[in-house]
């Protein structure tokens, strides 16, 4: 499962910035994967066009959110709203906010910590969440919520692509050194 989600970014990220699939090693993958949204930002247009990735040409459906989830975006920065707008209408997995996964307050940060569910205890290390500078996302995939790496890989690449066309700083929680964070996606 590990080679077919870094696969299949490597194909995603090749085909926006060279215009087809090149095979890397893992370690040249990894680097060209963190690179790579750091270049989608500053690429602008090709042959006059934006940058668009569809993996899959006949899923052309535009996910929406639910309810619920918009409900647990309330107090979220406007600019990532807008870049899960966006990445749902590109992605070919659709995707979700799971409770806790927008906007929170300290006392429920602070309850995360203690359950070992974040690395920020909500006081002395605060969480962008609290600030609602972040959010996290569940695939959805055969009508339920997947935590899947692959699924939420597919997922990220949607939401790193439409922050680079909404000229927005998103990083992802999946690319970082040491912990990493597949679901998570902050704004500075």
């Amino acid at each position: 499962m590990h080679k077919q989600w870094l696969a299949s970014i490597v194909m995603i990220t090749t085909f926006v910035c060279f215009g087809r699939p090149k095979l890397r090693s893992r370690s040249e993958s990894l680097k060209e994967l963190r690179g790579w949204s750091e270049s989608l930002k500053k690429l602008t247009t090709v042959n006059g066009k934006l940058p668009l990735i569809i993996t899959n040409i006949e899923h052309l459906k535009m996910y929406k959110l639910s309810r619920r989830s918009i409900l647990r975006l309330q107090g979220v920065d406007e600019r990532l709203v807008k870049v899960i707008d966006l990445a749902l209408s590109i992605s070919n997995i659709d995707f979700g906010i799971p409770a806790d996964g927008g906007l929170r307050t300290a006392e429920r940060q602070k309850e995360l910590f203690d359950k070992k569910l974040s690395k920020c205890d909500g006081h002395i290390n605060e969480s962008y969440h609290q600030t609602g500078k972040a959010f996290d996302v569940y695939a959805y995939v055969d009508g339920k919520a997947s935590w899947d790496r692959y699924h939420l890989t597919q997922v990220a690449a949607a939401i790193l692509q439409a922050s680079a066309m909404l000229g927005h700083n998103v990083e992802w929680g999946g690319l970082w050194k040491g912990f990493t964070d597949l679901p998570h996606f902050q704004i500075k």
